[in-house]
């Protein structure tokens, strides 16, 4: 009987042992729960201590952090006719749990089999170079897609990424000679560039030099026809000056004829004195003689003064 007993108790402590456990229950501060009463939804519990009724009430906890789906590869034919690999990754929150526990079986697999299809869709409505050059707007094709299909399901898909366009290896090969060849054309024309560029600057250069080798020139020669000028100037008003002076001069001392006469006949004592075997004389030769002969009487006039006895 006693053996009984204590069997009662052990049950009944593990019991009470278990209900406690079953009751009490610690939600994370990331999580929500639902709380099913006999298999119905009566409400939405946040994080902290939460009590339920073992045996009559389930709680069904659910992740509120933003979550990632990889999309598995899969083979698409592009508008061209080009077969890639095309695979993504999908960003979501759920945003209602209690849509995505009693909208959607798996939302996951839901998701992932919707992202390969309108992958499918968009890039296969693409060239293989829109394609490879389009990635920010498949992503966002793809988001749009996925976030009002999602929407029902209480999630909010966050953004998409195409983790990789894949052709096949012979127009990987045909892209890369094509894009080596581009960049050889490039950098052929930059070169072809830089070398106009420089023979343009060359000659302009040149120009300027001849340019400004003329304008010196022209300066100098303005300068040395100024200088020229100022001398021819300033002799020719010396000159004035001296012929000025000796005009002036010779008015004031009032000469006789005699005087110039002689000064006349220095002159051309002055002329003949030179190297040259032929002389010109002015043509008033008549003048000439007739001051020579008078300048002859005058000086017989005073050798017959000097020649008479004194009284």
């Amino acid at each position: 009987m006693g053996e009984f007993l204590l069997l009662g108790i052990a049950v009944v402590v593990v019991f009470v042992f278990v209900f406690i456990a079953g009751a009490v229950n610690i939600v994370r501060q990331h999580e929500k729960s639902l709380i099913e009463t006999l298999g119905k939804y009566t409400s939405t519990k946040g994080p902290g201590l939460v009590f339920i009724v073992p045996f009559f009430q389930a709680i069904r906890r659910v992740d509120m952090r933003e979550q990632i789906i990889d999309v598995p590869s899969q083979v698409v034919i592009t508008k061209d006719n080009v077969s890639v690999n095309v695979d993504a990754l999908v960003y979501f929150q759920i945003t209602e749990p209690t849509k995505v526990v009693y909208n959607v079986a798996n939302f996951a697999l839901a998701a992932s089999k919707l992202a390969q299809t309108t992958l499918r869709n968009i890039v296969g409505g693409l060239e293989l170079d829109t394609a490879l050059t389009s990635k920010d707007r498949i992503n966002e094709q793809l988001r749009l897609v996925l976030d009002e299909a999602t929407d029902k399901w209480g999630v909010k898909v966050t953004r998409v990424e195409i983790k990789e366009i894949t052709p096949p290896k012979d127009i990987t090969d045909a892209m890369s000679k094509q894009l080596k060849a581009e960049r050889e054309k490039r950098a052929s024309i930059l070169e072809a560039e830089g070398l106009r560029q420089s023979a343009i600057l060359k000659a302009e250069g040149a120009k300027q030099a001849v340019i400004l080798e003329a304008e010196a020139t022209k300066e100098q020669a303005i300068l040395e026809a100024t200088g020229k000028a100022e001398a021819i100037k300033r002799v020719a008003e010396a000159e004035k000056f001296k012929i000025e002076t000796v005009y002036k001069a010779i008015h004031e001392g009032n000469p006789t004829n005699d005087l110039i006469a002689i000064k006349y006949l220095e002159a051309l004592a002055a002329v003949a004195d030179g190297q040259a075997t032929k002389i010109f004389l002015p043509l008033e030769t008549v003048g000439v003689t007739s001051s020579i002969g008078g300048i002859a009487e005058l000086f017989k006039d005073v050798k017959a003064q000097i020649s008479q006895p004194k009284a």
